[in-house]
C-alpha cells in the first residue's frame, strides 16, 4: 500500500510546478483586469466568489449552474451551511455535462468548531459531500475550539449556563498542524483561517509550517479593519472579505444592523457610475486587492456582480469611501446565539 503522506507530497508538488500557471480563464474573461490573486503558494484564486451561506437548499444547483455560465468559478462554502451536498451535486452536474472543468474551479470550505480534533475526518466528510478529490482552499471557519458532537455535525453546543460550550485542551495551534496534515496527504491545496484577528493571525504565523494562505474576514465600507487587512497583505495573507455588502437586508433582519448599502456618499457614487451601490462597494473591495464573496439568490443580481470587473472607480472616489468608516460590525451571530462575545 503507498504511503499517503509519500503520495500526497508528489500530489503537491505537481500541484506546485503548475504554480506559474495562469488561471484557466476563457478568452473573455481573460481580457478583464485582475481576476485572480496569487497565494503565498502559487496558487491563484478568483477575485471574485460566490457565497453561498443561507442559501435555500432547492435554489442552489440553479444558481451554481447559473453563475457558471455567467463566468463565476470561486464557489465559497463551509460545513456549517449545511448544504455542501447540495453543492456538490450542482458542480457534479456543471463538470459532467462539460460546462466547466474541475481544474477552472476554486472551492472553499470551512472546519466547523466542534471538529478542532478531528480534521482529517472533517475535510474528508466535507470532500464526500461536494464529491471532490481535492479542496482548493480549507479554512478553519472560527478561532475557537467547541464540544465535538459528531465528525460534520455543526451545531454549537451550549453548557449548562447557556453559554457556548469551549474546549479548553485543544489549542489553534494543535488544529492548525492539523490542516497541514491536509496539504501532506493531498487533500487540500491550500489552508487559511477565518475571523482571525491581528493577534491570532500573528501566532499562526509564528506557530506554522505552512503559512496561511488566507485570512477570510468581514469586511465593507462601514467595517474597513484597514490594520488587520494590511497586516495580512504585509504578511503574505490574502484577505477575502465575506459580508462583503455589510449583510444588506439579510442582516438587517437577523441582527438588526443597518446597512452600508443605504449611505448617502455610496449612492452618490453609484450613480456618478452608473452602477448599483452593491456594484460599487464590490469594487471597492476588490481595489483593496481583497477577494471578495458576495451572496445571492438572484439570477439578475449575479449577473450584476460580476459586472464588477468590468470598471474601476478613480482614487478621490476610493478616497471617499475609505472616509465612511465607522469600525461597525454587522454580522454580530457569536453575541446572539452563543451567549458570548467571540470578539471581545
Amino acid at each position: 500500500m503507498p504511503n499517503p503522506l509519500v503520495t500526497g507530497a508528489v500530489q503537491r508538488d505537481k500541484w506546485l510546478a503548475m504554480k506559474c500557471a495562469p488561471f484557466p480563464w476563457n478568452r473573455r474573461d481573460r481580457e478583464r483586469s485582475t481576476m485572480a490573486i496569487t497565494l503565498n503558494n502559487g496558487f491563484q484564486m478568483p477575485i471574485i466568489g460566490l457565497g453561498v451561506w443561507r442559501m435555500e437548499k432547492k435554489a442552489i444547483k440553479d444558481l451554481i449552474i447559473e453563475s457558471i455560465k455567467i463566468g463565476f468559478r470561486h464557489f465559497d462554502c463551509a460545513s456549517d451551511y449545511k448544504n455542501e451536498a447540495e453543492v456538490g451535486e450542482a458542480l457534479c452536474e456543471a463538470i459532467k455535462t462539460g460546462l466547466v472543468k474541475r481544474e477552472e474551479l476554486f472551492i472553499t470550505t470551512k472546519l466547523w468548531n466542534t471538529d478542532h480534533g478531528h480534521v482529517v475526518e472533517a475535510c474528508k466528510h466535507s470532500l464526500k459531500k461536494l464529491q471532490l478529490d481535492y479542496l482548493d482552499l480549507y479554512l478553519v471557519h472560527f478561532p475557537i475550539s467547541i464540544r465535538h458532537t459528531g465528525i460534520g455535525a455543526t451545531g454549537s453546543p451550549l453548557d449548562e449556563d447557556g453559554v457556548l460550550d469551549i474546549e479548553t485542551n485543544i489549542s489553534l495551534e494543535t488544529t492548525w498542524h492539523g490542516m497541514e496534515d491536509l496539504v501532506s496527504l493531498g487533500l487540500v491545496r491550500s489552508i487559511g483561517i477565518s475571523n482571525y484577528d491581528i493577534f491570532l493571525t500573528r501566532d499562526c504565523l509564528a506557530y506554522s509550517k505552512i503559512k496561511p494562505a488566507v485570512n477570510q474576514i468581514e469586511t465593507h465600507p462601514y467595517f474597513q479593519r484597514e490594520s488587520l487587512v494590511k497586516f495580512c497583505q504585509k504578511h503574505g495573507i490574502c484577505v477575502t472579505a465575506h459580508t462583503p455588502l455589510g449583510g444588506a437586508d439579510a442582516n438587517t433582519k437577523r441582527f438588526g444592523t443597518v446597512s452600508c448599502l443605504d449611505d448617502p456618499i455610496l449612492k452618490g457614487i453609484a450613480e456618478k457610475y452608473k452602477k448599483t451601490v452593491a456594484q460599487i462597494v464590490l469594487r471597492w473591495g476588490i481595489q483593496r486587492n481583497t477577494v471578495v464573496i458576495p451572496k445571492t439568490s438572484k439570477f439578475e443580481r449575479l449577473k450584476e456582480n460580476f459586472k464588477v470587473l468590468e470598471f474601476e472607480l478613480a482614487k478621490e472616489d476610493m478616497d471617499v469611501i475609505q472616509a465612511i468608516d465607522k469600525n461597525y460590525r454587522s454580522n454580530i451571530q457569536p453575541a446572539k446565539f452563543w451567549g458570548i462575545d467571540l470578539y471581545a
